[in-house]
């Protein structure tokens, strides 16, 4: 997807939100559990009472990897289903990926080609070359980890050279890349004070933020030192959405509460 495509998505729901489709078959609601494919039922419902107010949808690929083939299979259909029904949305494949040569350029096949995902996030740990192969296919990104929102953040990412943290050096050194401007960011929303120097090295690109929420991250804090005049944020919820109710009226609930954030959003618009 063009990012133009996906400003325009924003401006005309006045939502920069992202749904986390992070399935974990003991939370989903008794009633679906007999079904065939059980996640795949959830996620359909979830996005059929969502996609009014989400301009995307993450998919954390461990939580299909953990059911095996069939997993595998949900996580296809739930994309096939966002891609016919919805192609307008922005798809994440949260994968985490990041291996040298020609490692990289097979998951960035397997997740932006035959999969078809807008978007993959990538770890920067490995450098350019573990990198740049998922940024050679076009209208497609490679969302990086920057600064996260986890306890062990600071085990690694604060760590200062040259008077740059570690985090800090990652986004840098990382437009200078070829095809940079497919990169977005991962920064987390309890981190809202460094958004500021974030913008100070990449002003205009995506930064995807989880931790709104039931992580304590304020929505009004990351708007504030994060939004751009194309928005450049999109804000995740996982939790919080789609486990909102585990009884038959789960959908419902997702959706008032993907309503609540969007109407929360919209104000910073």
């Amino acid at each position: 997807m063009h990012i133009e495509k996906l400003v325009e998505q924003i401006k005309k729901k006045k939502s920069f939100l992202c749904v986390g489709l992070d399935v974990d078959i003991d939370k989903i609601p008794t009633h679906l559990k007999d079904l065939e494919d059980p996640i795949f039922e959830f996620n359909k419902a979830i996005i059929e009472a969502t996609q009014s107010y989400a301009v995307a949808y993450k998919p954390n690929i461990a939580f299909y990897e953990a059911y095996g083939i069939q997993g595998w299979k949900s996580l296809e259909k739930t994309i096939q289903y966002v891609n016919k029904h919805y192609p307008e949305i922005f798809t994440i494949a949260d994968a985490k990926r990041g291996d040298i040569g020609n490692t990289s350029t097979r998951y960035a096949k397997a997740f932006l080609e035959s999969m078809n995902f807008d978007s993959i996030t990538i770890a920067p740990y490995m450098g350019k070359d573990s990198v740049e192969p998922f940024l050679a296919f076009e209208n497609k990104h490679a969302i990086l980890l920057a600064l996260t929102s986890n306890e062990g953040a600071s085990d690694f990412q604060f760590s200062e050279k040259e008077e740059k943290q570690l985090f800090e050096q990652v986004i840098e050194t990382s437009q200078t890349w070829k095809n940079a401007e497919r990169l977005m960011y991962v920064v987390g929303a309890t981190k809202a004070t460094h958004f500021k120097k974030i913008r100070a090295i990449a002003p205009h690109q995506f930064l995807l933020v989880p931790g709104v929420g039931a992580q304590g991250g304020s929505l009004q804090e990351v708007c504030r030192f994060g939004l751009t005049k194309d928005i450049g944020l999109l804000i995740n919820s996982s939790r919080g959405i789609i486990y909102a109710s585990n009884q038959k009226d789960f959908a419902e609930k997702a959706g008032l509460k993907a309503k609540e954030l969007q109407e929360e959003m919209a104000t910073y618009l």
